[in-house]
């Protein structure tokens, strides 16, 4: 066969093409190349050989090209609506009580799969396929829809205020080189071999089982991640606790960052900035918050400032998607099977952009409930910022 070869500009061209035009363009295109012509267009087309073959034809016989229409008149097979004009009328009665939507949009979704909608249609005496009810229901403006996160609740007046405020002490921080955290607890995750959300590649049969019910009981214990983000640095600590989301165990995590990280890339610190929801075991309102973060103050003889975001706006908060939405990725259609499996998969996420994180795992008990009296709560050197005193605060260490 003699050897020919099509161009990747004139591949990419005739796909762009309607299957008239893509027919004849190839069909001219043999003409040119000559023998080997028709064999190495189908390899780059995927045309079939005898769809090849006539678009020779109709190119030698220089037939003008219909635009309005590509076949002729009355060609193909009838769609199943027009050969059964009842089935409209029984696909929207079954639709009728399956439907929701917006009533100030055109568009509805169904709660119904194509698999049931046509195993209801089949009961009524119609074979009809999954793919032609999709159709249809593209046709009657349906569309598939998934819940979307949106709504954060009821927005502060002075939300973006306290952003831009967060903004211009980050900046201040980073510039006296000073450290700059952000703290949160990553959601509890029971630990044994239990189903974990999303899908991994894996050979076939090879897929790995895992307990039918997510039931505490059959899990070997829990594990709650309380994570401190350096903003900085790019660089992350995870304290894996196995008891409760406490304040003091807050306190202990962002302690244990200090110890394994904070001190060795800020010796000289005499600062430090923790930016942090507004609820929680780093709660605004939570006395035991205040209480041990002047604690650590004392023994750190760091100046700590803390900067709460407003009430529902936690998803703003750097290590939710710097660091704890790669860490789910990374452990993503995996079993948690043990604390050592844990360890690992947040030891091992990493970015492109150099994001390096480390993890410990406290064996610590941290008791619930702890009170603290005026006397305790007035002891602590605090000062509070002008504005949003509640959010932002300076505590010292004497």
């Amino acid at each position: 066969m003699v050897c020919v070869k099509i161009s990747s500009e004139w591949s990419s061209f005739i796909k762009g093409l309607n299957e008239v035009q893509r027919r004849r363009a190839a069909g001219l295109k043999a003409l040119e190349l000559g023998y080997g012509g028709i064999s190495e267009l189908q390899r780059v087309s995927g045309l079939a050989r005898d769809t090849i073959r006539k678009g020779i034809r109709e190119a030698k016989q220089r037939k003008i090209v219909n635009i309005d229409r590509l076949r002729k008149k009355g060609a193909g097979r009838k769609r199943i609506q027009d050969q059964n004009p009842k089935l409209k009328k029984d696909f929207e009665n079954i639709m009728s009580h399956n439907t929701a939507g917006n009533p100030m949009k055109n568009i509805k979704w169904t709660n119904k799969s194509t698999y049931a909608i046509r195993k209801s249609l089949k009961s009524k005496g119609y074979s009809i396929s999954e793919d032609t009810i999709g159709r249809m229901l593209k046709e009657e403006k349906y569309s598939l829809q998934a819940n979307k996160k949106m709504y954060e609740g009821k927005l502060h007046p002075d939300r973006d205020e306290q952003f831009c405020y967060i903004n211009e002490q980050v900046d201040i921080f980073l510039n006296k080189k000073q450290p700059v955290i952000s703290v949160d607890t990553k959601k509890k995750e029971l630990v044994g071999n239990f189903k974990n959300s999303g899908r991994i590649w894996t050979k076939k049969g090879q897929v790995q089982h895992v307990n039918a019910y997510d039931f505490p009981s059959f899990a070997k214990g829990k594990v709650v991640p309380y994570g401190a983000y350096d903003i900085n640095l790019n660089k992350g600590f995870v304290n894996i606790g196995i008891s409760s989301d406490t304040a003091e165990f807050a306190i202990e995590s962002i302690r244990q960052w200090w110890k394994q990280l904070g001190k060795k890339y800020y010796p000289k610190a005499k600062e430090l900035l923790i930016t942090a929801d507004s609820g929680g075991s780093n709660g605004y309102r939570n006395r035991g918050w205040k209480y041990f973060l002047n604690q650590f103050a004392k023994e750190t003889k760091l100046k700590i400032t803390v900067l709460h975001f407003p009430p529902a706006t936690s998803k703003w908060n750097k290590i939710e998607h710097r660091m704890f939405s790669f860490i789910s990725m990374n452990w993503k259609g995996q079993p948690l099977t043990d604390y050592e499996v844990v360890i690992n998969f947040i030891k091992n996420t990493t970015t492109e952009k150099g994001l390096k994180i480390y993890a410990r795992l406290d064996k610590n008990k941290y008791k619930k409930g702890i009170k603290f009296s005026e006397e305790e709560m007035e002891k602590i050197s605090i000062h509070y910022h002008h504005f949003h005193p509640e959010w932002n605060y300076t505590i010292s260490p004497r």
